[in-house]
């Protein structure tokens, strides 16, 4: 299957999925010399397929996700933390809702590219057979049955810790 028709085909079945966040850290311009906070603007919407994230109109490779969130000042044991907390912060400013999951980091993926044998991002042609590296140190998989996976978790997700079938 031809990679566009392959994302196409994704995007018909994925309509009933909410999207989330595409975000960009933005450092506003000082007023009066003042700076101001840092701020995540965003970029459009998406769906999260693991590896890759599938806008309306393109494909993008996953970088860092975070729930956007109210400053709160606290203690933090690792300075992670508390850049973490930042950037949900920031999220925040910028727009998005209380929790609402924003991706960060990500990287436009290059399909025409792809189906000329180079890589970009986590996919590539291996074999002949368009693929997909899901994780940085694992190797290529199929790219094909990994998004039906990842869209059949979207539509049927398993039940959680404490929910019942009934």
């Amino acid at each position: 299957m031809n990679l566009f028709a392959l994302f196409d085909s994704a995007r018909t079945r994925l309509q009933v999925i909410p999207r989330e966040g595409l975000g960009e850290l933005v450092q506003p311009a000082r007023i009066l010399g003042i700076p101001r906070a840092p701020r995540i603007v965003s970029r459009g919407w998406v769906w999260h397929l693991g590896a890759i994230l599938l806008s309306e109109d393109d494909v993008y490779a996953t970088g860092d996700i975070i729930r956007a969130h109210q400053e709160v000042r606290r203690g933090y044991p690792a300075e992670s933390q508390r850049r973490r907390a930042e950037l949900a912060a920031a999220a925040r400013r910028g727009g998005f809702a209380e929790g609402q999951t924003v991706h960060l980091g990500w990287t436009r993926i290059d399909l025409a590219a792809v189906g000329e044998g180079e890589a970009s991002g986590p996919l590539t042609l291996a074999a002949g057979v368009p693929s997909i590296r899901w994780s940085p140190r694992g190797g290529f998989v199929p790219l094909e049955p990994y998004i039906e996976e990842r869209i059949s978790l979207l539509l049927h997700p398993p039940l959680g810790m404490g929910e019942s079938p009934h």
